[in-house]
């Protein structure tokens, strides 16, 4: 599946104030969202390490990649709330950090490196 085959069929679950308008109520209610979805990915983690000794098994695995289904939905979501669309911000990265790897800025902090 391509990134905004996803987004397009994504869309047709999002329900929640504002949705698709771009508001400021749009645009937090998915940043929370994306938030929370990360947290659960950490938490799962953190567990793995703590109750499994940091074996990952293939339920640990399918959990996992539950958890980053939920952040690709948020993502997505926080694309349309600013009219974008997951392939043109996809291109963005790509194209960000191939210009810090030519530079030799890939390691290091800061986004305008």
């Amino acid at each position: 599946m391509e990134l905004n085959e996803y987004q397009e069929k994504a869309a047709a679950t999002a329900i929640y104030p504002h949705a698709g308008s771009g508001s400021l109520t749009a645009l937090a209610y998915v940043t929370l969202g994306l938030g929370g979805e990360t947290g659960e990915i950490q938490e799962k983690v953190k567990k793995i390490i703590r109750d499994s000794g940091g074996v990952i098994d293939d339920a640990a695995k399918v959990a996992l990649m539950k958890e980053a289904g939920d952040v690709l939905w948020y993502l997505s979501r926080l694309a349309a709330e600013m009219d974008s669309s997951l392939d043109h911000i996809a291109r963005l990265n790509l194209d960000k950090l191939e210009s810090r790897r030519a530079r030799g800025v890939i390691g290091g902090s800061g986004d305008d490196r």
